[in-house]
């Protein structure tokens, strides 16, 4: 898996002065555009377009210091329709203005290429099953909220407590399959992940009960989960947990991430200080080269 992540990386760096298209990229790492995005992210620490970004604007700044070429043919070069609108993109990395730059010799900023490559780490293990469920519902409440990889959602915590007992009693009772109760439910997140970006949570159960008219209601297909089970402190615990399933069990399991919602069932400590956690991701088996499932006898 390192070794096709990094055939992408050497296809992007070929062509920063050219379109990229992330399913070039897909087909190199022999996954999922879909997977691919959600990988780059957990591994990068950053989405794959602000990588893509970043690389064209630090070759773009040593061509603007060099002076062998205008302004404007730096930008277009490097995929800007117009001076102000790579203008604008420059200083956004650069912290000045490719005119200032030049003029100047000012210090630029660089994002080094990057490579993967193998850290033995892991020797915790992660304890997963993989369950094969039928279609179900998500009924309880709904808010569009943002993303926040660190500490407590504020969004989502004034969300929760905005949601009266006499509904929580009654969205509880609609419980009927695992994950059982009360759980959160992430979906509609942007296949980048970046700090920010919007999803739609679901404070609500999982039920194929028909959902009271004033309830939120989301309808999943069936499909294949694997699920996660992790305790440690509250919230880092979590968060952690969704970064290590994607930086370490999945380049280890011949499985890729698939659109889907994330589901998510926590049981707090008395103090609210501690956490169990169980966390639901829709998974498919992965194919390779040759296009037959990974993990399978011929």
């Amino acid at each position: 898996m390192l070794e096709r992540l990094n055939q992408a990386m050497e296809h992007i760096e070929a062509h920063l002065d050219q379109p990229i298209d992330v399913a070039d990229l897909a087909r190199l790492a022999v996954t999922s555009e879909y997977h691919f995005r959600r990988l780059f992210s957990a591994l990068a620490g950053m989405p794959l377009s602000e990588y893509v970004r970043r690389r064209r604007l630090t070759l773009a700044g040593a061509e603007v210091l060099a002076g062998e070429r205008t302004l404007l043919e730096v930008a277009v070069r490097y995929g800007y329709g117009s001076g102000e609108a790579f203008a604008r993109a420059f200083r956004a990395v650069h912290g000045v203005g490719p005119g200032e730059a030049r003029r100047t010799g000012a210090a630029l900023y660089s994002q080094p290429r990057l490579s993967f490559r193998l850290v033995i780490e892991g020797s915790s293990g992660m304890r997963y099953r993989i369950v094969d469920k039928g279609e179900f519902r998500v009924v309880g409440r709904k808010a569009r909220v943002p993303l926040v990889h660190e500490g407590v959602n504020p969004a989502i915590a004034e969300f929760i407590r905005g949601i009266g007992p006499e509904t929580l009693g009654r969205v509880s009772a609609l419980s009927d399959q695992e994950p059982k109760g009360i759980v959160g439910v992430s979906d509609q997140l942007d296949p980048s992940r970046a700090e920010g970006t919007e999803l739609d949570y679901y404070h609500g159960v999982v039920t194929c009960a028909e959902a009271p008219e004033d309830l939120d209601v989301l309808a999943v297909p069936a499909g294949v989960w694997a699920v996660f089970a992790n305790s440690g402190p509250f919230p880092h615990a979590l968060q952690h947990l969704w970064r290590d399933v994607f930086t370490q069990w999945f380049p280890s399991n011949p499985y890729e991430s698939r659109p889907g919602p994330e589901i998510l069932r926590v049981s707090l400590s008395h103090d609210r200080t501690r956490a169990d956690a169980e966390l639901w991701i829709p998974v498919e088996r992965a194919v390779s080269a040759g296009g037959r499932p990974l993990g399978k006898r011929r």
